[in-house]
Protein backbone atom coordinates (compact mmCIF):
# COMPACT_ATOMS: atom_id res chain seq x y z
CA UNK A 1 0.00 0.00 0.00
CA UNK A 2 1.18 3.80 -0.74
CA UNK A 3 0.27 6.68 0.95
CA UNK A 4 -2.82 7.57 -2.01
CA UNK A 5 -3.80 3.93 -1.46
CA UNK A 6 -4.06 4.81 2.37
CA UNK A 7 -5.50 7.70 2.08
CA UNK A 8 -8.38 5.85 0.11
CA UNK A 9 -8.53 2.93 2.28
CA UNK A 10 -8.93 5.71 5.42
CA UNK A 11 -11.86 6.98 3.48
CA UNK A 12 -13.38 3.64 2.71
CA UNK A 13 -12.84 2.72 7.24
CA UNK A 14 -14.68 6.85 7.51
CA UNK A 15 -17.92 5.36 5.19
CA UNK A 16 -18.41 2.74 7.58
CA UNK A 17 -19.95 4.69 10.58
CA UNK A 18 -21.70 6.91 7.45
CA UNK A 19 -23.58 4.30 6.74
CA UNK A 20 -21.80 4.34 3.02
CA UNK A 21 -19.94 0.88 3.03
CA UNK A 22 -21.70 -1.99 4.71
CA UNK A 23 -19.12 -4.49 6.14
CA UNK A 24 -20.33 -8.47 6.20
CA UNK A 25 -20.52 -9.85 9.30
CA UNK A 26 -18.10 -12.13 11.24
CA UNK A 27 -18.30 -15.39 13.49
CA UNK A 28 -19.15 -14.92 17.22
CA UNK A 29 -15.29 -15.88 17.81
CA UNK A 30 -14.15 -12.86 15.51
CA UNK A 31 -16.70 -10.38 16.91
CA UNK A 32 -15.40 -11.61 20.49
CA UNK A 33 -11.79 -10.71 19.99
CA UNK A 34 -12.88 -7.53 18.41
CA UNK A 35 -14.83 -6.84 21.72
CA UNK A 36 -12.01 -7.40 23.42
CA UNK A 37 -9.49 -5.18 21.18
CA UNK A 38 -11.70 -2.58 21.22
CA UNK A 39 -11.55 -2.43 25.40
CA UNK A 40 -7.58 -3.31 25.61
CA UNK A 41 -6.88 -0.21 22.92
CA UNK A 42 -9.50 1.86 24.96
CA UNK A 43 -8.32 0.84 28.79
CA UNK A 44 -4.26 1.34 27.40
CA UNK A 45 -4.56 3.59 25.12
CA UNK A 46 -2.80 1.49 22.67
CA UNK A 47 -2.83 1.95 18.96
CA UNK A 48 -4.13 -0.67 15.61
CA UNK A 49 -2.66 -4.29 16.88
CA UNK A 50 -0.19 -4.77 14.05
CA UNK A 51 -1.42 -6.51 11.19
CA UNK A 52 -4.84 -6.72 12.10
CA UNK A 53 -6.55 -8.49 9.24
CA UNK A 54 -8.71 -6.14 6.96
CA UNK A 55 -11.91 -6.28 5.68
CA UNK A 56 -11.41 -7.42 2.53
CA UNK A 57 -13.96 -4.47 1.40
CA UNK A 58 -11.81 -1.86 2.57
CA UNK A 59 -8.33 -3.33 0.89
CA UNK A 60 -7.50 -1.00 -1.79
CA UNK A 61 -4.70 -2.31 -4.48
CA UNK A 62 -5.80 -0.13 -6.81
CA UNK A 63 -3.98 2.92 -8.07
CA UNK A 64 -4.85 5.90 -6.80
CA UNK A 65 -3.88 10.00 -7.03
CA UNK A 66 -2.43 11.24 -3.77
CA UNK A 67 -4.30 14.92 -4.48
CA UNK A 68 -7.53 13.24 -5.33
CA UNK A 69 -6.88 11.01 -2.24
CA UNK A 70 -6.55 13.49 0.17
CA UNK A 71 -9.58 16.19 -1.10
CA UNK A 72 -11.83 13.10 -0.92
CA UNK A 73 -10.52 12.28 2.88
CA UNK A 74 -10.67 15.44 4.09
CA UNK A 75 -13.97 15.84 2.92
CA UNK A 76 -15.26 12.48 4.05
CA UNK A 77 -13.49 13.11 7.63
CA UNK A 78 -16.12 16.58 7.59
CA UNK A 79 -18.70 14.53 7.01
CA UNK A 80 -17.90 12.07 9.58
CA UNK A 81 -16.80 14.83 12.31
CA UNK A 82 -20.42 16.64 11.56
CA UNK A 83 -22.32 12.79 12.03
CA UNK A 84 -20.30 11.98 15.40
CA UNK A 85 -21.25 15.86 16.82
CA UNK A 86 -24.86 15.38 15.91
CA UNK A 87 -24.43 11.57 17.59
CA UNK A 88 -25.71 10.28 14.25
CA UNK A 89 -23.14 7.32 14.31
CA UNK A 90 -24.44 3.81 13.67
CA UNK A 91 -24.90 1.39 17.82
CA UNK A 92 -22.80 -1.19 16.60
CA UNK A 93 -19.85 -2.35 14.81
CA UNK A 94 -19.52 -5.68 12.97
CA UNK A 95 -16.40 -6.35 15.10
CA UNK A 96 -16.02 -3.98 17.98
CA UNK A 97 -19.85 -4.88 18.96
CA UNK A 98 -21.37 -1.98 20.89
CA UNK A 99 -20.46 1.50 20.06
CA UNK A 100 -21.36 5.07 21.00
CA UNK A 101 -20.04 8.39 20.20
CA UNK A 102 -16.83 8.04 22.46
CA UNK A 103 -16.09 4.46 20.70
CA UNK A 104 -16.55 5.62 17.11
CA UNK A 105 -14.17 8.89 18.03
CA UNK A 106 -11.70 6.79 19.75
CA UNK A 107 -11.55 4.01 17.11
CA UNK A 108 -11.63 6.27 14.39
CA UNK A 109 -9.02 8.77 15.43
CA UNK A 110 -6.67 5.93 16.52
CA UNK A 111 -6.59 3.91 12.75
CA UNK A 112 -6.58 7.39 11.18
CA UNK A 113 -3.13 8.01 13.18
CA UNK A 114 -1.73 4.73 12.80
CA UNK A 115 -1.95 5.05 8.86
CA UNK A 116 -0.46 8.51 8.84
CA UNK A 117 2.59 7.56 11.65
CA UNK A 118 2.98 4.82 9.27
CA UNK A 119 3.47 7.07 6.27
CA UNK A 120 4.79 10.01 8.01
CA UNK A 121 2.51 12.39 6.04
Amino acid sequence: MNVAQMLRHCNYVLQVPLKKIELPSVNHLFEAIGILTKWEMQIFNNGIPRNMPTFQKLIVNFECDFDEEKQSLLKTLDEYLQNLKNENVPARHVLFGKMDKKDWGFLEYKHLNHHLKQFSV
